[in-house]
């Protein structure tokens, strides 16, 4: 799947509106994710409102490109989700932000990843800006826009990195 390895982090985006017949795609594409024991911890929040988009890279030091950004889609996790596989919910999460991003790139567009969570500072003011409940965790922010910038693929496989029965 040629997408996975196009797949670049876009931080500048034009200002062309990104419909919601693509975010419905990026969302459902999140939701087919792996799940530990298929809980499917997650919840996501779909942000649009500038002022709201603007407050973030106040508290976030690496969220520069956000008010650039048409849509941004919030993922995060419910705790209340959790029964069998409890602290899992970070790894569903984030096999969910990854089928974001790479579902991204087969629609054209850009995105780039922004972590939240175990930062307490930012998940603190997170919650306080988009009213999160109390047993739900944003895990992290993705931005979204039509690319103002063409990166070319890196090739990033490294023999040094692979290890075979042991280390």
């Amino acid at each position: 799947m040629k997408e996975i390895f196009e797949r670049r982090s876009i931080r500048k985006y034009t200002d062309k509106y990104v419909s919601d017949e693509s975010v419905k795609e990026l969302l459902k594409a999140a939701m087919a994710a792996p799940s530990a024991g298929n809980q499917q911890t997650w919840d996501f929040i779909v942000v649009r409102d500038r002022t709201l988009i603007d407050e973030i890279p106040k508290f976030h030091p690496n969220a520069q490109m956000l008010p650039g950004a048409p849509v941004v889609i919030i993922v995060c996790g419910v705790l209340e989700r959790e029964k069998k596989y409890a602290g899992y919910w970070v790894q569903d999460c984030s096999a969910a932000v990854e089928n974001i991003l790479i579902e991204a790139q087969f629609l054209g567009l850009g995105a780039v990843w922004l972590g939240i969570y175990p930062m307490e500072d930012r998940v603190a003011r997170m919650k306080e800006l988009f009213k999160i409940p109390k047993d739900v965790i944003p895990l992290a922010v993705i931005s979204i826009g039509y690319p103002d910038v063409v990166k070319e693929a890196s090739q990033r496989y490294d023999e040094q990195k692979i290890h075979i029965n042991v280390w």
